[in-house]
């Protein structure tokens, strides 16, 4: 109906022009000519902007670019309030990058309930899919080696990272990598900078070196930005095995970083395992936070990694099945860091070597989990206690420093440089 009312209008528009070219009859022709042209453009904008039907497009065309503008404007406002401001246009190109989400498999005719169950054990991105077996993938209930391959196939499709790079490719990569201050500007010497992403940090040592002190300290200044380093700060998630955990030992440490306590605590998401099976699950449930607000968690902390493995598997028969399973947990562990560039530390126990004797060691005393552990790690920090408060650090194994000591204390506002 709206058409046909402009058509009708345009109509006596033309009518109108008509007339008035009959009555300027007497004028010369190119004064008439123009005259009629200006007349007419005047009325068909005058009528057509009158329409209703028009005037109800444009009020449509701008509302419509309105919500698109305050859409935009609210994503990029909700991700840099999650930050704390400190996210830049490059930053989200280059998470992007890192979280590719498995809901893309739609487009390659993988069906929605497929890709909830690849969620519900934890593959929620391409990458995460990606280094998981075809072995382990036709587990999950109601997939088969076809679909598997299929899935398989896809994600080969969408990812890029399935050719050889070069050195310099792989360098520019790692700029993604950063790392997390341990409170010691010491301990973060020996250690290039401190804590760092994508890679698994294992501190060992006997009880009261310090390992459950650093990892408190680790989950304050997770938290702290640094724009020298480029390093936003993140949230944090606990994993305790030993009931070590202390909330109100945060505080004096967020006191002493001048952050608001609660705050700090809020950014801490803890949860406590009982046994290797439920720390083994727990990794399902972590791998869905870092899905979930990607991104935003920067930290995984599981303190201790092998306490609950020592206690269900007991004795030289259950060696075996307890290596394996310690294996697999690492090896999903080194993934977690890869797939959402996190920073893994464990903690790990000390155990006496009955054959420490034989060879006249100087120390008869060995971290606990063997060559699975010590291959599965990237960083090896051994500790041991000094005099009172202080502790000492010793790079024991790492790809890319050099082996060296460093004095550190712990004092109530967590980890710090030693006293001279």
């Amino acid at each position: 109906m709206s058409q046909m009312m402009i058509q009708k209008k345009m109509s006596q528009i033309v009518d109108e022009n008509n007339n008035l070219v009959s009555s300027m009859a007497q004028m010369s022709p190119a004064a008439a000519t123009s005259q009629v042209r200006m007349t007419s453009q005047q009325s068909v904008q005058s009528q057509m902007l009158r329409s209703p039907s028009v005037q109800s497009l444009n009020r449509t065309s701008s509302q419509q670019s309105l919500a698109q503008g305050r859409s935009s404007q609210q994503s990029v406002g909700s991700r840099v309030g999650a930050l704390g401001g400190h996210v830049t246009e490059d930053e989200d190109e280059g998470e992007e990058e890192f979280f590719q989400d498995v809901d893309i498999l739609q487009n390659f005719g993988i069906n929605v309930a497929d890709i909830k169950k690849l969620k519900s054990v934890g593959l929620c991105t391409i990458k995460g899919v990606q280094m998981t077996t075809r072995r382990k993938m036709t587990q999950i209930k109601g997939f088969s080696e076809a679909k598997v391959d299929k899935i398989k196939e896809a994600c080969t499709k969408i990812s890029n990272d399935n050719s050889f790079l070069t050195a310099a490719q792989v360098a520019e990569k790692r700029k993604h990598v950063f790392k997390i201050t341990t409170g010691s500007a010491e301990l973060d010497k020996i250690l290039g900078g401190g804590i760092e992403s994508m890679a698994i940090t294992e501190a060992f040592g006997e009880f009261r070196t310090g390992k459950t002190q650093l990892s408190h300290t680790l989950s304050i200044t997770a938290q702290l930005p640094d724009e020298s380093k480029g390093y936003s700060g993140g949230k944090v998630i606990y994993v305790d095995s030993e009931n070590t955990f202390r909330p109100e030992r945060l505080r004096p440490i967020a006191a002493r970083f001048n952050l608001e306590d609660e705050c700090a605590l809020e950014n801490v998401l803890y949860t406590r395992s009982f046994n290797s099976e439920h720390q083994m699950e727990l990794l399902d449930m972590v791998a869905g936070l870092f899905h979930q607000e990607a991104g935003i968690f920067k930290l995984l902390i599981i303190d201790s990694a092998i306490a609950l493995f020592r206690v269900d598997f007991s004795g030289r028969g259950e060696l075996a099945d307890r290596q394996q399973k310690l294996a697999q947990y690492m090896a999903r562990l080194q993934r977690l860091s890869e797939e959402f560039n996190v920073a893994v530390f464990i903690t790990n126990q000390m155990t006496s070597d009955p054959g420490a004797t034989m060879s006249f060691q100087a120390d008869p005393k060995k971290p606990v989990g063997g060559n699975i552990m010590a291959h599965a790690s990237t960083t090896r920090i051994s500790l041991r206690k000094g005099r009172a408060e202080t502790r000492i650090a010793k790079i024991y194994d790492s790809p890319d420093m050099p082996e060296a000591e460093a004095m550190f204390a712990i004092t109530n506002g967590g980890v710090t440089d030693a006293k001279d």
